[in-house]
């Protein structure tokens, strides 16, 4: 069980790290949507080449596959692990890490508060699995 634990922690600090990545790769996707020109095609192709364009950008891409290589890991751990556990610690250790490594990639936080909601979560999480 305990390495278990160490797995739910792995999988919520990449989750937590892809998701900080992944958010200024759609940020730079927003931004060659905005310069692009509009077109007049039907609306499921102007769809589809809006889906093309952001996996076309390698800053969205890569985080977004580690991301779902987690996600696998997550459910190889559920088979084994009860939900009541594993979906509350990778969660809050999810939400502490992108607020961390949101800080880290220079986004504007109230850093005080970031860093007293994230000590909650540690806490909590050291509730859940003693």
């Amino acid at each position: 069980m305990v390495g278990d634990i160490e797995k739910m922690i792995a999988v919520g600090l990449v989750w937590g790290a892809t998701n900080a990545l992944m958010r200024r790769g759609a940020l730079l996707w927003d931004e060659a949507l905005k310069s692009s020109t509009s077109s007049s095609q039907p609306q499921p192709i102007t769809s589809l080449k809006k889906w093309l364009k952001l996996l076309s950008i390698w800053q969205y891409t890569i985080p977004f596959s580690v991301n779902l290589s987690a996600s696998a890991t997550f459910f190889a751990i559920l088979s084994h692990t009860p939900i009541s556990l594993a979906v509350p610690v990778t969660n809050a250790t999810t939400f502490a890490a992108t607020a961390v490594f949101g800080i880290l990639l220079g986004e504007q936080t109230h850093l005080g508060l970031a860093l007293f909601g994230t000590g909650l979560i540690v806490l909590g999480i050291w509730l859940c699995i003693t």
